[in-house]
């Protein structure tokens, strides 16, 4: 196993990297990135604890781990109240040419088994990668319903010649508005290159997303 300078292993190193990253979001209140970073960093030191002998070793990492789980466990508990009282939003900035913000990264905290139904505005579907001209887009956008029918989903499609917004419904009641819209991916260089079917690898333009749930949306 590769080690540092320090004379660490490159696993324990790592480890020390996504906690040092959890604590620092955690303190900037910045709690659901915080989470995915202490559950990362304590799968990793779970790594390391397997492969140490030395049992005051053994000790110390069990406490860590134990320290972190447990903080883990008060963010995620937070977060489910928050999210259960209607209260909960979460902002997004996408910088320039950032990566690793594919629509599975950004929507999947949100699907689960109880969506039946999901609604999109997008108020700009003209480019190539959309469909070009009237006729391609509505050829696209036909093949496209023909080919979700073959896994028993339903699209319908509505053209509207005012609508502006933004906007991505599930009918679970999350709502989440992407300043972009979908078309938020920069092209890719090539057929070959990183990020042409990888969306996570693939280079963004700037956009904000903004995620809440319908609760807070209503009037008491």
């Amino acid at each position: 196993m590769a080690k540092s300078p320090l004379g660490l292993d490159s696993q324990t190193v790592a480890a020390a990297a996504m906690l040092k990253r959890a604590v620092d979001l955690d303190s900037e209140s910045r709690f659901q990135q915080a989470l995915v970073c202490y559950q990362e960093g304590i799968d990793l030191l779970l790594q390391v604890l397997k492969g140490t002998k030395d049992d005051t070793k053994k000790c110390h990492l069990r406490k860590k781990i134990s320290g972190y789980m447990d903080r883990a466990e008060n963010i995620k508990k937070y977060l489910d109240e928050v999210k259960e009282d209607g209260k909960y939003h979460k902002q997004i900035k996408i910088e320039e040419n950032a990566t690793g913000f594919s629509y599975e990264s950004l929507f999947q905290e949100y699907l689960n088994e109880t969506i039946t139904e999901v609604w999109i505005e997008d108020p700009y579907i003209r480019h190539t990668h959309q469909g070009f001209g009237k006729e391609q887009q509505t050829s696209g956008l036909k093949e496209i319903k023909e080919s979700l029918m073959n896994h028993r989903v339903l699209l319908e499609l509505e053209y509207s010649s005012s609508i502006h917004d933004r906007e991505i419904r599930f009918n679970n009641g999350w709502i989440i508005k992407i300043g972009r819209g979908l078309d938020y991916f920069k092209r890719p260089q090539g057929r070959f290159s990183l990020g042409y079917c990888d969306f996570d690898l693939r280079p963004c333009y700037e956009t904000t997303v903004d995620i809440f749930h319908d609760k807070h949306t209503r009037k008491i």
